[in-house]
């Protein structure tokens, strides 16, 4: 079974399958066709002249797509590709991606404090909320001189008019409340 949601980005949307795509709670982030390996139907994706970016989260896959393209031509292209895909046996992902997961345990284990107490909220709060809207947010770093958190947005969140909206107000909000030491949240 293949459906679509909406995201909060006009230019991406979400397709909702029912099978696992990627292992270890991870996502692929597919800007180009050069980000591919190990993903081989981010791979394929890319053979649209439709298709700017792909990306892979637990159960679904997140499309960006040229402006020159209106959905309801790319939609039943895709859900046609999709089934193909699954129905022919391949995997999305092959093999470990080359993006490291979000948490990792042993660096998670080493991380001060303050570091841990982020990342529990990102994925206790942030993530799931973010992967219904057809994206991610991966932690980068935290400077504890000057408070700054930044932040790696993932599909649908990358190059979404109203990110900032949700970085500033959503995320930023939920961290200064209930991590008094970050005073700020940036993107990379």
């Amino acid at each position: 079974m293949i459906y679509t949601e909406i995201t909060p980005n006009p230019a991406s949307l979400k397709f909702v399958v029912s099978r696992h795509l990627i292992k270890n709670n991870t996502t692929a982030d597919c800007a180009s066709p050069a980000e591919t390996e190990n993903v081989p139907i981010a791979k394929k994706l890319f053979d649209f002249k439709f298709v700017e970016r792909v990306f892979v989260g637990t159960n679904f896959i997140t499309i960006t797509k040229s402006e020159a393209f209106q959905w309801e031509e790319i939609i039943p292209v895709v859900k046609d590709f999709l089934k193909a895909f699954f129905d022919s046996g391949q995997e999305a992902v092959t093999g470990p991606y080359t993006e490291p997961p979000a948490v990792d345990e042993q660096q998670a284990s080493s991380d001060d404090p303050i570091t841990q107490k982020i990342k529990a909220l990102l994925e206790s709060h942030v993530r799931p909320a973010v992967a219904q809207d057809g994206g991610d947010i991966i932690y980068e770093s935290f400077n504890q001189g000057d408070g700054v958190l930044k932040l790696r947005l993932q599909g649908a969140c990358s190059g979404c008019p109203s990110s900032t909206l949700t970085l500033k107000t959503g995320i930023e909000g939920l961290m200064t409340r209930m991590v008094p030491e970050v005073k700020s949240v940036e993107a990379v």
